[in-house]
């Protein structure tokens, strides 16, 4: 499914079947998006990339259970299911490759601005239900107007349980032509997660004013909570500019840029890592609740 943006130059792709992934989003014909092992990595191993959607849980949690509203998990020990990291600890919930929507509106055109997909969560999808047992519905939504892509997901609790809310989504977001190093970067003002030897938080950091700097040889894996409405990061580079904007539901994120990766990550969060363990900054719905979360990717040319 192919989004256009003919007046901004701007394309983006997206796969139903892998678990909505983005995956790819091109201005003027030049790639966006970290393409890191490809779709079909991602599709049967978890390995991101594009801007995938990391559900039922955003980044690690610190075992291989957890127990909410009364409900205790066991999550599968199974890596055609959940990927692990480098530590062993299930990582970005179930593999994008086992997550198939189905489209409810499909672009059409050569200048299609917008698409729907939707996903039952309930006992027909065993593998899914296993590690995250809370029946409910998800319906994706993105439009790509304006020089702007924005995606969105609704969380409805349709059955009888109290559904957790703690997904995320991972944009690898790259400058082509521009060596990381000369990239500018900005970040808005937040808390910082204290982060143990596995990368599980493990308590609230200090808190940080807006920064701007230079890439160079800087690296990130860092947490982060108290994240602004309408927080926005940015990065830039070449003559383009690229803004992520928090728009609805993302209190936490995460900035993560390994060397000698080509891309920076700034990943929206509903809740922190582990949350699903600890509970912190954990939404429960209440049956018949939704919850909506929404953000915005934005490509400038400048200079």
């Amino acid at each position: 499914m192919i989004l256009r943006d003919e007046r901004a130059q701007l394309e983006a792709t997206f796969l139903p079947d892998a678990g909505m992934l983005c995956s790819s989003l091109r201005h003027r014909g030049e790639e966006l998006l970290a393409q890191n092992r490809g779709v079909e990595a991602y599709v049967e191993r978890g390995k991101t990339m594009g801007i995938p959607l990391l559900y039922p849980w955003a980044n690690r949690l610190a075992a291989f259970d957890y127990t909410v509203a009364g409900c205790s998990v066991a999550v599968p020990h199974d890596t055609t299911r959940v990927a692990l990291d480098d530590r062993g600890l299930p990582i970005h919930g179930v593999i994008g490759g086992r997550m198939a929507w189905e489209p409810t509106s499909a672009p059409g055109g050569s200048d299609a601005q917008s698409l729907t997909a939707l996903l039952s969560w309930g006992e027909s999808h065993g593998e899914l239900f296993e590690a995250f047992p809370f029946r409910h519905d998800l319906r994706y939504e993105a439009s790509l107007r304006g020089g702007r892509l924005e995606i969105a997901v609704t969380v409805h609790a349709c059955g009888r349980d109290t559904v957790p809310v703690a997904f995320g989504f991972h944009p690898y977001l790259s400058l082509p032509g521009t060596p990381r190093e000369r990239w500018r970067v900005e970040l808005p003002a937040m808390r910082t997660l204290v982060l143990d030897e596995h990368q599980i938080p493990a308590g609230p950091g200090e808190e940080l004013p807006s920064q701007e700097f230079e890439l160079a040889e800087r690296e990130f894996d860092d947490g982060f909570d108290t994240v602004p409405a309408h927080a926005r990061f940015a990065l830039e580079a070449g003559g383009r500019r690229l803004e992520l904007e928090l728009l609805e539901g993302y209190s936490c994120a995460q900035v993560y840029a390994p060397r000698p990766g080509e891309f920076i990550c700034f990943e929206p969060m509903t809740a922190p890592a582990n949350a699903l363990r600890s509970g912190d900054h954990l939404l429960l719905l209440a049956p018949g609740e939704s919850c909506r979360a929404r953000f915005a990717v934005s490509c400038v040319a400048v200079g």
